[in-house]
């Protein structure tokens, strides 16, 4: 028999007025009923619980709860009883049994209990056999099995999505959605990093001093419902310096999913690693490490950019900077950078003003490779807000 938590008693509530023909009666009746809440007959929840009339429902990451009794029928004393209870499912075949020694006789109309564990990790078939081998009192050896056929279904649909920052971060969308047929309370959703990252939620606000999550005070999901959660990973200081040439697959972790369901009936799935394909950068990355939000009309200002050669051979760069019809670059353009070997970076601070006002792109830089004769082109790399002078801009 499978264990299971019991479930809330329900009625249907029958009432009328008073002025109706059964006046009181119907109310009189809800009110000697011992199922119903006292002083609330009319609701259909009452104080009762109801035992399981039936196998039920039972999903991943759920934990699997049988008794196992085996009864001696019989007028006979019989010997060397050994139960053994293996549960297969579509991949292997798992040992259950509290103990594998054998219990040294049974009397009449006595019993051997047993009550096992598992928690389910495999979607699908999953059968229960259930055998028993004893000696008669004439010595003749006895030997029988059960099965208990079940599915185990699959309690959450869980869709991820990847956004890759210009600053080498990782923003990790998660949406979960609970496709069973009753509620859940969900416990606890995180994202274990991998040995790359450092992870930061971004499913709560700060009100008040508090953390607050953005789900609200009732953390319940509801059937076919979808919840969405985000999390933003950070390189590590020792990957930081590699982050930009990795290339390929990379691992970022995985989600670690706890919840609870009928009276607090726990929960817990693993996802597998997750995984992302690094963006391309080329031979040669540019990007922002500091730039002003906003700027004063045909003021300096200053920018700081990083190279990084992504290729496997050494670069020797050049740096040109072209004017654009609204933003005009300060300094000497095609100076040398000098070589830069596989793997590494320099940083550059350059100075550019706007003559124009409104929000303007950052554009014009070309580096050029001499040993090859090659140029990349990095146009619209950012963007600043330009106001008149006469707007004071906040540091």
């Amino acid at each position: 028999m499978r264990l299971t938590k019991p479930t809330l008693f329900t009625n249907i509530p029958v009432t009328c007025e008073e002025k109706d023909l059964p006046g009181d009666l119907f109310n009189q009746l809800m009110r000697d009923d011992p199922s119903t809440v006292n002083g609330a007959e009319i609701l259909m929840l009452g104080e009762m619980l109801t035992l399981p009339q039936n196998f039920g429902n039972i999903f991943l990451g759920e934990t699997f709860s049988s008794y196992i009794s085996v009864h001696n029928d019989s007028n006979q004393v019989v010997k060397d009883i050994l139960v053994k209870a293996d549960l297969q499912t579509s991949s292997q075949r798992l040992n259950l049994s509290a103990s594998n020694a054998a219990v040294a006789e049974l009397k009449p109309d006595c019993c051997i209990d047993d009550v096992i564990h598992h928690e389910v990790k495999e979607i699908g078939t999953h059968i229960l056999v259930c055998a028993v081998s004893y000696t008669t009192q004439g010595g003749e050896k006895m030997y029988f099995r059960k099965f208990f056929k079940f599915q185990v279904l699959k309690p959450l649909d869980v869709k991820t999505k990847f956004y890759n920052a210009e600053t080498d971060e990782v923003f990790l969308e998660a949406q979960i959605q609970n496709i069973t047929t009753s509620p859940m309370f969900m416990e606890k959703v995180s994202l274990e990093p991998s040995i790359m990252y450092n992870v930061a939620e971004l499913n709560s606000v700060n009100q008040a001093g508090e953390c607050v999550t953005t789900f609200g005070s009732r953390a319940y999901l509801q059937p076919m419902d979808t919840r969405q959660y985000l999390y933003c990973l950070k390189p590590k200081k020792e990957f930081a310096e590699k982050a930009g040439i990795i290339k390929g697959v990379t691992v970022i972790g995985k989600l670690d999913i706890v919840w609870k369901t009928n009276l607090g009936e726990r929960g817990r799935l693993q996802t597998s690693q997750l995984q992302r394909m690094a963006p391309g950068y080329g031979d040669v990355r540019l990007s922002l490490e500091a730039i002003p939000d906003t700027v004063n009309l045909e003021e300096p200002f200053h920018i700081t950019c990083k190279i990084t050669n992504c290729s496997e051979r050494t670069m020797d760069l050049v740096l040109e900077m072209c004017n654009t019809s609204s933003i005009h670059w300060c300094g000497i353009s095609g100076r040398q950078l000098g070589k830069l070997h596989p793997s590494s970076s320099l940083c550059l601070a350059l100075t550019l003003l706007s003559s124009v006002q409104g929000l303007q792109s950052v554009s014009g830089l070309r580096l050029t490779d001499t040993f090859l004769k090659r140029t990349y082109e990095y146009d619209d790399i950012a963007q600043v807000c330009v106001v008149s002078s006469a707007v004071k801009v906040e540091s």
